[in-house]
């Protein structure tokens, strides 16, 4: 008899140690099929995928809140990233579930973000022909525009994660999109919310916005006067909250994560306060507005000038059929901020020349 490789090992493990709620990884499934890794689980190879992808890398150039900060301790959406993948994945353990599947979730759940935060992804919803969402653009760069259109290939379970995991409503538990049919999918649509309501606090003390005696004292004192307090208290809340989807109990009769009430109630209006007074706070009015001159500017240029846009990119709008406007919204959602800076300067703004 052979011996069984590492991830048939691992896929015993997980049989063997998860939940009976968990995703397993030996039952994965791709839209195209492809030779199982030695080493590897699927969600495993997926994580690696996206963790290695262009678009990921990115995200260490693109603004969360802060346009252009010019401190080094202000969040990207790359450290975002990698708080809400370590948050998410703390709960994942504690609750048996498929910490794989978490974290390949959790990585790829921003890569399809525009750039200079909320106010890119406003202006570009905007001029969008349809809509343009960060969800839905994750989604695209994953299974179209990744090598040069055959995609990254990866499992449904974190496709349907990163589709699912964003929000429109107050509700941090909200619809929206739909809820995941997995449940390590559903830890990462809280746990975004969880890590960006923490850092951005963090974040607009640090930039002079926000005082500590500011935040709601109601909220403080259910949730803890500190950022590790609120944090701990929330992620134990999550944990203990759904406790049975260890197995152990008795679960709801629909298996969906929440908070308790309470927490629920503390969390959401904590995240209507940082949208009331970080977020649309009036000062930033007048970058945003500058943000969406800039998008705007670049977007009528490309329109009119396609031959300007990556001639991969354009081959892969085309081969679908799709409009110049799709490629040119892949393109500008794809840019970093100094990117998307850099090219507004070459073609809008005249080249010095001499010396004073």
């Amino acid at each position: 008899m052979s011996q069984p490789s590492i991830r048939e090992m691992h896929e015993a493990l997980e049989a063997r140690i998860l939940s009976p709620y968990a995703a397993k990884s030996a039952a994965a499934v791709r839209d195209q099929p492809e030779p199982p890794c030695p080493i590897r689980t699927a969600y495993q190879r997926d994580r690696d995928r996206i963790l290695h992808s262009k678009p990921f890398r990115r995200l260490k150039h693109k603004t969360q809140v802060f346009i252009a900060p010019l401190g080094d301790h202000y969040r990207t959406r790359l450290t975002h990233t990698l708080e809400v993948t370590q948050i998410a994945r703390t709960v994942a353990r504690a609750l048996r579930l498929n910490e794989d599947l978490t974290e390949a979730i959790g990585l790829g759940h921003d890569i399809g973000h525009a750039p200079f935060g909320h106010a890119g992804e406003t202006a570009l919803s905007r001029i969008c022909p349809g809509h343009f969402r960060h969800n839905e653009q994750s989604l695209r760069i994953v299974e179209v525009l990744e090598n040069g259109g055959a995609g990254l290939n990866l499992t449904f379970a974190v496709r349907e994660g990163i589709y699912m995991h964003s929000k429109v409503q107050r509700d941090i538990t909200a619809k929206a999109w739909g809820i995941a049919s997995t449940l390590e999918g559903q830890i990462i649509k809280i746990c975004d919310s969880i890590a960006y309501i923490n850092h951005d606090i963090d974040d607009a003390i640090r930039a002079g916005i926000l005082r500590t005696e500011d935040l709601p004292a109601d909220c403080i004192a259910i949730l803890g006067d500190t950022h590790s307090k609120r944090l701990a208290t929330m992620v134990s809340d999550m944990i203990y909250h759904n406790w049975w989807a260890t197995g152990e109990g008795t679960a709801p009769d629909t298996l969906t994560l929440s908070m308790s009430p309470t927490i629920l109630a503390a969390t959401n209006k904590l995240r209507h306060f940082l949208y009331e007074t970080v977020y649309h706070r009036p000062e930033a009015k007048a970058e945003n507005e500058k943000v969406r001159f800039i998008i705007e500017t670049l977007y009528d240029y490309f329109v009119r000038h396609p031959e300007a846009i990556p001639a991969e990119l354009m081959a892969v709008v085309e081969r679908r059929g799709e409009p110049v406007e799709q490629a040119v919204v892949d393109y500008i959602a794809g840019m970093t901020d100094r990117y998307a800076l850099t090219v507004f300067k070459r073609i809008f703004v005249p080249r010095t020349w001499g010396t004073l």
